[in-house]
């Protein structure tokens, strides 16, 4: 008779415990544990923002939306800590016609621009092709910036296929600045707006932006990190170390390890405070790490012209929704709209 009573015992508690669990799922958990046990099949398409209006800005002859997609889910890049199947688990979920679903969602919440890496542009340019989808696209230059002829060709070839505007990629702009060769960030903007679109400078260091303003590199926005560094995983403030991310992770759990993009945003809100350019925010949730309430909130607050953001498909009306309030809130912050 016990072994019954402990069997049942034992089964009850198993069943709570599976209750409990998926009470405790995110929304986030919810939505890939569904796609992952449809497979993609008969999927509910997610409903749109209705709500007020996207704001918008203005950079060059470009009307942006203040609140921009971030392609890296697309791309299945993944800044994820120690985590080793996040990258595959954004390339399963984001199938092709879940991208394009994506980007119309995007585009009838009000978003209008989408960063990517090249290597995605294909995505967008199909989007616009079978959905008559009018996406703008934000794209960093990946090539070696020290041959002019392959930033030249890649320019070409972008703005061949309908980009609105180009960047140098943050890894390869620190790593001029690194070697004091901003002239190289000169060139290659210049490279950049003799193609006919606007031309920004990326970077995780505020070093690149403070050499790039220090030198008279007249890029026309600049696309950096931009987050708290209050979260949980964030590295200690005396233990960060300017260019660590191009140094890999340490299994030293006091350093660097995938887990914090803008070292020191108090200085990085003090240093753009002085730059009258339109400055697009990114990483403002540290790869998942910050809720998108407190990341974007704190973006637009504390001077970020745009912020870009990687959004699933079931993120999107909500995170639109959380710009449009933050934006409200912020019309008297400290720093001037540049856009």
């Amino acid at each position: 008779m016990a072994e019954h009573t402990d069997r049942r015992r034992f089964m009850s508690s198993a069943v709570l415990g599976a209750v409990g669990a998926g009470a405790m799922l995110s929304l986030e958990e919810k939505s890939l544990q569904a796609a992952r046990d449809d497979g993609g099949r008969g999927r509910e398409r997610h409903a749109p923002y209705r709500g007020e209006s996207l704001p918008c800005g203005q950079v060059g002859e470009l009307t942006i939306s203040r609140l921009l997609l971030g392609g890296n889910l697309f791309g299945g890049w993944a800044h994820s800590r120690d985590l080793l199947y996040v990258s595959r688990l954004l390339r399963e979920y984001n199938t092709d016609d879940r991208i394009l679903d994506t980007l119309e969602l995007a585009e009838h919440s009000g978003v209008n621009m989408i960063q990517v890496d090249p290597s995605c542009v294909e995505h967008i340019v199909r989007y616009r092709r079978e959905r008559g989808g009018k996406m703008q696209m934000l794209v960093c230059l990946n090539v070696d910036p020290l041959d002019p002829a392959q930033v030249r060709g890649q320019v070409k070839q972008l703005v061949d296929l309908g980009v609105e505007a180009l960047y140098g990629h943050g890894e390869r702009t620190d790593h001029l600045t690194m070697n004091n060769q901003v002239d190289v960030i000169g060139r290659t903007i210049d490279l950049i707006k003799m193609a006919g679109v606007p031309a920004g400078v990326g970077s995780h260091s505020l070093q690149t932006p403070i050499a790039c303003e220090k030198g008279g590199i007249a890029n026309d926005f600049y696309v950096k990190t931009f987050h708290p560094d209050n979260y949980w995983s964030a590295t200690p403030a005396e233990r960060r170390e300017e260019w660590c991310w191009y140094a890999g992770s340490s299994n030293d759990h006091e350093r660097y390890h995938d887990n914090i993009f803008d070292l020191h945003p108090d200085r990085t809100e003090a240093f753009m405070k002085g730059v009258k350019k339109p400055w697009f925010a990114f990483k403002v949730m540290a790869a998942g790490a910050i809720p998108a309430q407190v990341g974007i909130s704190h973006a637009f607050q504390h001077g970020a012209d745009f912020v870009v953001a990687g959004m699933f498909d079931f993120q999107l009306a909500a995170d639109v929704e959380i710009a449009v309030k933050a934006l409200k809130r912020s019309r008297n912050r400290e720093r001037p709209w540049f856009a």
